[in-house]
């Protein structure tokens, strides 16, 4: 397990939500420290080619398009599912308020539609999470906007029929939280992290952050919490949870309660409810939350979010989030613009590239897609505006 790629200049995005479609990555939203999250403005786009690590950004529909109704403002704390070649983004908030209307973006013809629902339609939210098993789309958890509390409570959309409903769970679910994690494994949707406060539904400052791993078995709408072994990770949120080979794995994070950033990487094993902790080769990320990770075949692809920031405070304009302010912008953190690639299998080609692009050895003589390669793992994007400007 191998960290091949780091390379900056895409979107400097916190809090944004990704998928994966086909050899895509597709970005959607999030914040920046210093842009103006009260005004609405349609939600930005960003396109990773995985095959050449080449962002690029989708035109933003103008405001004379009879497609701009159907655009989602731009959001944080919203999730984005794909389904075949539509991806669907639910949820989220600017500073103003918070959202529950269906938006479908269309990867084929990079438009955007508000499909018809009907059924029990969750209230607004952000922190939730989001996660496709069958014809259905999961969420679990989050902060309630118009009922001013945490969730515990699950929502099914059927993405054939359009149709919203409450799921009745048995068994004891999850705490109160938002900004876990929600996986699927088969008929499964496993739940780790986030965070919490002991008056349960209430937030009252008093935060508690779970390391349990519960999952709720949706043939039978139960939830269990295993007895689990081994390394188990701090409780955390705002860490990135993704899928290989029926393995769950937790990446970064932050525990509100010793102040504390991760770049750790644990494994759940579901056959054993064992945790590993995951030793990788490589440069690996610093210590981040609220970033994205996206699985493409044997490689995830790891980008953005926020850190400590380690050297000089950056200039920024007068117009900071109220979400920076309450995730302690006075703490001096530093939002990302970089791309991070933790390849599982690495070819022998791959490790040779990385040889070459480590010991700086002469390129001249290579051929010319081996050239090429090299030039595409160690070529920076540009697509971010300067960090005064925090695009």
């Amino acid at each position: 397990m191998y960290w091949t790629i780091h390379l900056e200049g895409g979107p400097r995005r916190v809090n944004h939500a990704a998928v994966a479609v086909g050899d895509h990555i597709y970005s959607f939203g999030g914040y920046c420290t210093g842009e103006n999250y009260r005004r609405q403005r349609p939600i930005d786009v960003h396109v990773l080619n995985t095959v050449n690590y080449r962002w690029t950004a989708v035109p933003i529909i103008r405001p004379d398009d009879p497609q701009s109704c159907c655009v989602p403002y731009q959001r944080y704390g919203h999730t984005a599912v794909a389904y075949g070649d539509k991806i669907f983004i639910w949820g989220g908030r600017n500073d103003e308020a918070a959202c529950n209307i269906l938006f479908c973006f269309d990867t084929k013809t990079l438009r955007w539609s508000c499909p018809k629902v009907h059924g029990a339609i969750p209230g607004a939210r952000d922190g939730h999470s989001a996660c496709v098993i069958g014809h259905s789309m999961y969420i679990f958890g989050g902060f309630e906007e118009y009922i001013d509390r945490f969730s515990q409570d699950v929502h099914a959309l059927d993405l054939e029929k359009m149709e919203w409903r409450y799921v009745i769970t048995q068994g004891n679910p999850p705490s109160y939280r938002d900004f876990h994690s929600a996986s699927a494994i088969g008929t499964r949707m496993y739940i780790f992290g986030g965070r919490g406060d002991i008056h349960g539904p209430y937030h009252s400052q008093e935060e508690v952050y779970s390391n349990e791993i519960v999952y709720l078995e949706t043939l039978t709408s139960t939830w269990h919490c295993p007895r689990t072994t081994g390394y188990i990770p701090l409780g955390r949120r705002s860490h990135s949870a993704f899928v290989y080979k029926n393995r769950l794995y937790i990446f970064g994070g932050y525990n509100g309660i010793c102040d504390k950033h991760f770049n750790d990487l644990y494994c759940f094993v579901p056959a054993t409810n064992h945790w590993i902790q995951v030793k990788t080769q490589g440069k690996r990320p610093c210590k981040r939350r609220r970033q994205s990770c996206c699985v493409v075949g044997d490689r995830v692809f790891l980008f953005g979010g926020t850190s400590p920031y380690l050297g000089v405070q950056p200039v920024i304009n007068e117009e900071i989030s109220e979400e920076m302010l309450f995730e302690g912008f006075d703490s001096k953190l530093m939002d990302h613009n970089d791309l991070h690639v933790l390849d599982f299998a690495p070819s022998l080609r791959t490790l040779c590239l990385q040889v070459v692009i480590a010991r700086h050895l002469d390129e001249n003589w290579l051929p010319e897609d081996i050239w090429w390669d090299i030039r595409a793992m160690t070529t920076n994007n540009n697509i971010s505006r300067p960090l005064n400007n925090t695009g």
